[in-house]
């Protein structure tokens, strides 16, 4: 199954092993670093065939840890359940924090604050990149406050409780610009290989993955709207480096806004038409498809808790643990016992639809709603529009 690539990991252990003391002095929380194995069925589908649960243990040289695998009996049946349901509260927690907040938020904030520091609105990359960066400042402003903040929503309601920045942070060593364009990303974590006879590039590795599927699409659109639009401002290298409004832009969002990474060697330059392409597409599809995908479908996903518990609040029990009679008498009370109470949840759900929420005025790609912007540029608006 290896040599033929059809086995997959969804893998949160280091993410959470370092926190899981602080997690589980908790009362209500009790997690677990998971990782998953997943096999590619016949079908295109992923189906789990693993589960490790790790604990922190005195003994470094003797971990804590313990594997499920799918059901033989009843009992087995629901220690899966349990097991899947903590992967899930794994899986919800770093998709809020890391892939949603971190990824698609936090770290556009510095391209977002240099471009209002040194891009003139009249400046081309200003305009280009403005519908995709006109409220992000302000939803992070409104996050700060009321979801990430010290007993905001995220630690109210999330198994990370007072860890949650902490986790963020951790997980911001490891970003990687370079990476989150749509084809990068995808063969960064395994899901599509290289291969130039493929209409984007690169062959996927699991057929049935819409997020892929469509999302090559689209990225495919962006990057070619972008190629077009730079080279019709930027012809060559001269005119790139001549730009030093562009310049100081790239340079301060990487030495000032991302002043951690700043001696990373995986930053693109930023010396060719193309380099500014692959910049600029990177940034609209961050802002748009990719949080769209993230962000939007957040009810749908985590609208029924069993499925999706943003925390869990019982571990699994062994058969020398004394509530291991009590789960075997009533496994589904068990079950439920470990989810979230209604009380918190029904205060989620609320935001969770909230966030799913499309603005009033929201603008879609290919859209321009202020079309004033471009008057002046009758070859951009007739080429655009």
């Amino acid at each position: 199954a290896i040599e033929k690539k059809k086995l997959f990991t969804l893998d949160y252990h280091d993410v959470f092993l370092p926190f899981l003391s602080s997690i589980n002095a908790h009362p209500n929380r009790k997690a677990y670093a998971t990782r998953t194995i997943f096999l590619l069925t016949q079908f295109g589908t992923l189906k789990p065939i693993a589960i490790e649960l790790s604990l922190p243990s005195m003994n470094p040289f003797k971990p804590s840890k313990q594997v499920i695998t799918p059901p033989v009996d009843a009992t087995s049946n629901w220690q899966w359940q349990l097991a899947k349901a903590h992967v899930c509260s794994n899986d919800s927690g770093a998709h809020e924090l890391i892939q949603h907040w971190l990824r698609t938020h936090a770290c556009m904030e510095p391209f977002i604050i240099a471009a209002r520091r040194h891009l003139s609105v009249m400046h081309p990359i200003h305009k280009l990149l403005h519908p995709h960066m006109r409220y992000t400042m302000d939803i992070n402003a409104r996050a700060r406050e009321l979801l990430i903040n010290a007993d905001g929503i995220i630690e109210s309601f999330f198994s990370t409780k007072e860890c949650s920045m902490e986790i963020t942070s951790l997980a911001y060593k490891n970003w990687r610009f370079d990476m989150e364009s749509l084809p990068a990303d995808l063969i960064r974590r395994g899901i599509a290989e290289q291969d130039p006879t493929e209409p984007h590039g690169i062959k996927l590795l699991i057929e049935d993955y819409p997020y892929a599927n469509d999302g090559l699409l689209i990225w495919s659109a962006i990057e070619r709207l972008v190629k077009d639009y730079v080279n019709h401002y930027y012809p060559d290298s001269n005119s790139i480096r001549s730009d030093s409004e562009l310049n100081t832009w790239y340079y301060e969002s990487i030495n000032v806004g991302h002043a951690d990474l700043r001696h990373e060697t995986w930053w693109p330059k930023l010396s060719t038409p193309d380099d500014l392409v692959s910049i600029l597409a990177t940034l609209i599809w961050i802002s748009s498809a990719k949080h769209a995908a993230l962000n939007f479908g957040q009810y749908h996903y985590g609208g029924y808790v069993p499925v999706r518990p943003p925390y869990m609040r019982r571990l699994i029990p062994n058969e020398d643990d004394p509530e291991y009679s009590n789960f075997v008498s009533d496994p589904e009370g068990y079950f439920l016992s470990s989810l979230p109470s209604l009380k918190e949840m029904t205060s989620l759900l609320s935001v969770l639809d909230m966030l799913s929420t499309h603005s009033d005025d929201e603008e879609y790609l290919g859209d321009r709603k202020e079309l004033s912007t471009w008057r002046g540029n009758p070859e951009i608006i007739e080429a655009f529009y």
